[in-house]
């Protein structure tokens, strides 16, 4: 059943879900139906799962699942904010969970096993710009042009932040000495950027990262300061603790006079409290977006952490204001480069929820400045993000047939269609496979507008899940002729390769390294992407699927989409001042591995075959799950579409999938066999 969900039309699909549901619930298989409950967005069966198993170790199990997924902890009973909350939330009481729960939960030992993950495959030490880039592989005619330094100090620093992302040990900014610090190569926004990769290195290391990043805070270099507020937001993506540091410490400088530390502020607590929906954070960052005294930068970036916050929340005040903003302001201030993210915050609070969006659809269309058409559009491809809807594609698709004169019609909203056909399709093969050729004619016969984004559905489509025929395609795109294709194909092969440390697509990045050597712009692009493919030396991936790619992570589709939305037009963000919005991606970055623990929690290793996953639903008999294996011993990597199995009966995993945190009990008819 669950698995003809992606054929159905609504409202089938859902009612099929929910009646997959109650069967698990019957036969008591909680990670199942907890991983149902999580893919519905459906608080009250999140809630009534995670407290129905009698076992705790079940209920750790389900915790690690909730974690991973980044539940909102209101959805099981656990208050949030000030303390001041009531003895019940909406879905039911409050809970008092014990301290080892709450520690799951908050993902607060995942720093610690991803380290020993790193140890294990012994990547734990830095690695330098050179050996990513190995420029002497680089055929460039004669001498390399070093055409423009700041650039390429730029493109180190997020090289750097992107590769040894979360080991916290690089040594151009955490290990380096006072006063030789990286940031200092680099001016202006450059310096921003620099010291905002703080946050990256120290990815979730809330308690010695805050140090680190705490001495940045005081520099009178405005740039620095503005940086280490986005690093503290960075830092904190993905985990929680009790003190929550990152509020307190950016929430005084939403009000700062400086346009410069205002927008770190709101873009750090965006990223900080991603999928949260922490009523609290509304009244500082609601009033930004309403308020026509601010910038369109300020007020499109609350709105954008707003969505982060919120995202796939529905909820009714953010929207409405939203709205009304889109009403209000003059034309003019709707036709800034910003206003797109406003209308992608508004559109991620609908992210999966399919029809509940109608509304608001309508109202848009009832705006007639061409933002409304944009927002429309942005609203109707996220609430149906993953769902493979044909109408939904069939809709995208129509928007892009006609050519536009751009002196009479604003044609981005074609870019966004674009996009839209790749989110809604993405998560399931054979729509991701039709779409795939729909791209193709677009590239054939689509005016510019609708080719650059092209490459960009295609790096959504197949996130850190790099396929040869994708990447031959981008490797095409990426000689295009117009330059805006090519940027956006270099980029699109960082996404697909992301995480992955993939070898060819490496050889592809070093020839157009050579390729592009006197063009500093596609340079730039082109590291960022030996970046991204190296992400975390291998071992982040940002692919939003994850159980058995059955279950979508909103927060990483959003972190996604934020990075996308700068690079429908490159020219004016990325390329420009705002090239710290490639960190929106942290929200979509998690480890790709599978670590397996005892009762205690502690690590265990045992052996597990780790091969392509095979799909056997409805095939009679004991079919094989994946093909080709290897056997490791855990903690080991799984890539986005490998799949895991036990290699001894030693042990009963509680998960249905194993992937992430899977805890292990002693089977005890195992010894009993041996005889």
């Amino acid at each position: 059943m669950v698995a003809c969900v992606p054929l159905l039309p609504p409202p089938d699909d859902v009612a099929f879900l929910r009646t997959a549901h109650a069967i698990y619930i019957q036969h008591s298989k909680f990670p199942e139906a907890i991983a149902l409950a999580i893919k519905l967005g459906d608080p009250k069966l999140v809630y009534s799962d995670f407290h129905a198993p009698t076992n705790p170790l079940m209920t750790k199990q389900l915790a690690f699942l909730l974690a991973r997924a980044q539940v909102p902890l209101q959805w099981i009973g656990v208050p949030v904010g000030d303390g001041s909350e009531e003895a019940s939330t909406e879905y039911g009481p409050t809970v008092d969970l014990d301290q080892d729960l709450l520690d799951i939960l908050y993902n607060t030992g995942l720093l610690e096993h991803f380290r020993a993950f790193g140890t294990e495959l012994s990547v734990s030490e830095p690695k330098s710009l050179e050996d990513i880039y190995k420029t002497h592989l680089e055929n460039t005619r004669g001498a390399s042009a070093n055409v423009d330094s700041a650039r390429a100090n730029l493109a180190g620093t997020f090289v750097n932040a992107f590769v040894n992302a979360g080991f916290g040990n690089d040594k151009l900014m955490v290990s380096a000495e006072d006063g030789s610090s990286w940031i200092y190569k680099n001016k202006d926004h450059g310096m921003m950027s620099a010291s905002a990769s703080l946050g990256l290195s120290l990815l979730w290391d809330t308690d010695s990262g805050l140090s680190h990043v705490d001495k940045y805070t005081y520099s009178n270099e405005e740039y620095i300061k503005a940086g280490a507020l986005l690093a503290i937001g960075i830092m904190h993506s993905g985990v929680r603790n009790d003190s929550d540091a990152a509020n307190a410490l950016l929430g005084e400088y939403l009000t700062n006079k400086s346009t410069l530390l205002r927008t770190n502020a709101i873009v750090g607590i965006g990223l900080a409290h991603a999928g949260h929906q922490r009523e609290d954070l509304v009244p500082s960052l609601l009033p930004l977006v309403a308020d026509e005294d601010v910038s369109m930068e300020i007020a499109s970036l609350a709105a954008l952490s707003l969505g982060f916050i919120f995202v796939g929340s529905c909820h009714g005040e953010i929207a409405s204001t939203i709205l009304q903003t889109f009403m209000e302001r003059d034309e003019k201030a709707l036709s800034e480069k910003w206003a797109r993210f406003m209308a992608l915050g508004l559109a991620l609070l609908y992210l999966g929820r399919q029809d509940a969006s109608d509304a608001q659809i309508e109202i848009l269309k009832a705006i007639s400045h061409p933002i409304a058409k944009q927002a429309q559009i942005l609203v109707e491809m996220c609430s149906f993000a993953g769902t493979s809807n044909v109408l939904k594609v069939q809709n995208m698709l129509h928007y892009c047939n006609d050519h536009l004169d751009p002196e009479k019609e604003d044609p981005t909203f074609q870019t966004f269609a674009v996009i839209g056909i790749a989110l809604v399709a993405m998560g399931e093969d054979v729509g991701a496979e039709m779409s795939l050729r729909q791209f193709n004619h677009l590239m054939h016969y689509g005016d510019p507008v609708i080719r650059k984004a092209v490459p960009l559905a295609l790096g959504l489509l197949s996130a850190s899940n790099p396929q040869l025929g994708i990447l031959d395609t981008l490797s095409k795109y990426s000689h295009d002729n117009d330059l805006a294709v090519a940027l956006n194909s270099i980029l699109a092969m960082g996404f697909v390769g992301a995480g992955t440390n993939n070898a060819r697509l490496a050889q592809m990045l070093r020839q157009l390294a050579g390729y592009y050597y006197k063009e500093p712009d596609c340079l730039f692009m082109v590291r960022i992407a030996q970046g991204l493919v190296h992400m975390g030396k291998g071992t982040l991936g940002i692919n939003p699927f994850w159980l058995d790619r059955g279950v979508m992570s909103k927060t990483a589709v959003a972190g996604l989409l934020a990075t996308v939305m700068a690079f429908t037009d490159a020219k004016a963000f990325v390329l420009d001042k705002s090239h710290w919005m490639l960190y929106f991606l942290v929200t979509a970055m998690y480890p790709r591995f599978l670590i397996t623990l005892d009762e205690e929690l502690k690590n265990i290793p045992v052996t597990v075959r780790v091969g392509q996953a095979v799909d056997v639903v409805g095939q009679a008999g004991k079919p094989r799950t994946i093909s080709g294996f290897q056997t490791h011993q855990t903690p080991v990597r799984v890539a986005t579409t490998e799949r895991a199995e036990l290699g001894t009966e030693e042990y009963i995993p509680f998960a249905s999938v194993l992937e992430g945190f899977v805890i292990l009990q002693k089977n005890p008819g195992y010894e009993k066999m041996e005889l």
